[in-house]
């Protein structure tokens, strides 16, 4: 089953709507946001830091075991690497395209930023539809793919993942691969994701949802929803019963909250008594889906969002929160375990409505905070215990939970500060507003890419 550095699920596309739903475009616009609050920020060095360094597009053909030749087109990004290597999933997915990529690679920098761990953004893609090929065709495409990518991928330049559609023994390709081309060097760190056997590392697996539960528990435990102290007797619905909202759903029902409803990419159940996840898991694998699960009933994938909650989390893809649904959505909480599932207009319904949503980099980072530990794991040949990875996985999640609402206290008790050094230094634009926690993440990690790079001085 896939897992990843962000979120292997899918759902329903958006329906159709005059809201723009490119995801670059809404990551330009994230970004942009949060520079207002930094205004001492050069605007050149803040072009140069929300633009991608780089873009790869690659097409090769493949021999399919259905006997015909085919061509595929890959791509691979990277945006940024001030604070370290480039680091960031592989998807496979009919619907990859160039600004997707280019996207998802901003946010990796962001999130590596938001939890402080030492690497840059990147991502990659393959456009194709896995259900229509074999896993021997998603072998030599794994490989044909590594290939064209050759020294543009590395342990110390740029580290690719999982993500939809891939999953551990696609890595374990990709480093085989990379392996035979780069003979007699420690190349396990060319990869993260990988088999246990193959220098993975234990508790990767959940990481993303153990994260995201850290970070649920630490937000409640620091007041964000009155009178609410832990996840004991909350409500919860999720959007996407993959790899990452299945282990949610077991983890938050472990902390005592109750499942009320979820959803995969063929329609959801709901149940206001509560769902048993392992009852959910084993409908799933022998009937492929969710749906139809007796004692439940089943629903749309919108009406899972719009479910009576506490907390609602989104699993799946991008887009799945918008301008045109925000309002109908019930939750009390918004936990972002997908990457880019609200758009800039629900994020001010959101706000208008005093909505908490606990944004994509900071939600979902445990992945790739995990990752960065198989990394480490690797280049010194250790294998850590579990209980040490989980540990370590607490920690970093809930440091960066804390920077995260500090900062959101530190922006918001400065605002007329702010806007008057903006007018001082001439920067255009209205006065600034109170920040919600995705600007407040912003914040911080464009901050700390831009002091590195400032540190590090512009070469030559």
């Amino acid at each position: 089953m896939p897992f990843s550095d962000t979120v292997p699920a899918v759902a329903t596309p958006p329906a159709a709507t005059d809201e723009e739903l490119n995801p670059f475009v809404i990551a330009q616009r994230q970004c942009d946001n949060a520079a207002r609050y930094l205004p001492t920020l050069e605007p050149g060095l803040f072009e140069f830091l929300k633009r991608p360094d780089k873009l790869i597009t690659v097409e090769f053909p493949v021999p399919t075991s259905s006997g015909e030749v085919r061509n595929f087109v890959g791509y691979r990004c990277v945006h940024n690497r001030v604070r370290g290597p480039g680091k960031g999933g592989i998807r496979y997915h009919p619907d990859v395209t160039a600004d997707e990529v280019r996207a998802l690679a901003s946010w990796m920098t962001w999130k590596c930023a938001v939890v402080d761990i030492p690497y840059g953004g990147a991502k990659g893609g393959v456009i194709c539809d896995p259900a229509k090929l074999s896993d021997e065709d998603l072998v030599h495409i794994t490989r044909r793919y590594t290939a064209e990518l050759g020294d543009n991928i590395g342990p110390y330049t740029d580290i690719p993942a999982p993500d939809v559609n891939t999953d551990a023994h696609i890595m374990a390709i990709v480093y085989d691969t990379y392996e035979m081309m780069h003979k007699g060097q420690n190349n396990l760190g060319v990869v993260t994701g990988k088999p246990v056997h193959i220098g993975g590392s234990l508790g990767r697996h959940e990481a993303t949802s153990r994260g995201g539960l850290c970070v649920t528990r630490r937000v409640l435990e620091l007041g964000l929803l009155e009178g609410v102290e832990s996840l004991e007797g909350l409500t919860v619905a999720i959007q996407g019963f993959g790899n990452v909202g299945g282990i949610a759903a077991t983890l938050f029902h472990e902390a005592g909250a109750k499942i009320v409803a979820v959803s995969d990419s063929r329609g959801g159940i709901r149940r206001p008594e509560g769902l048993d996840p392992a009852e959910v898991h084993a409908h799933k694998r022998k009937t492929g889906s969710v749906v139809d699960m007796a004692g439940s009933r089943n629903c749309t994938n919108e009406e899972v969002l719009e479910t009576e909650c506490d907390i609602l989390i989104p699993a799946a893809l991008e887009n799945q929160l918008r301008g045109d649904n925000a309002a109908r959505v019930q939750a009390r909480l918004v936990v972002e375990l997908a990457n880019g599932p609200t758009t800039p207009e629900a994020d001010a319904v959101f706000r208008s409505r005093g909505t908490p949503v606990v944004p994509d980099i900071l939600a979902n980072a445990g992945g790739v905070t995990v990752s960065y530990f198989e990394w480490v794991q690797n280049n010194k040949n250790e294998q850590w215990e579990e209980e040490e990875v989980n540990a370590r996985l607490e920690r970093v999640m809930r440091r960066a939970t804390d920077g995260v609402l500090d900062k959101q206290r530190e922006v918001n008790g400065s605002l007329e500060a702010l806007t008057a050094t903006r007018r001082e230094l001439g920067r255009s634009g209205h006065a600034l507003e109170a920040v919600d926690l995705r600007t407040a993440a912003f914040v911080v990690a464009v901050g700390r890419v831009a002091r590195v790079c400032l540190d590090r001085g512009i070469w030559p």
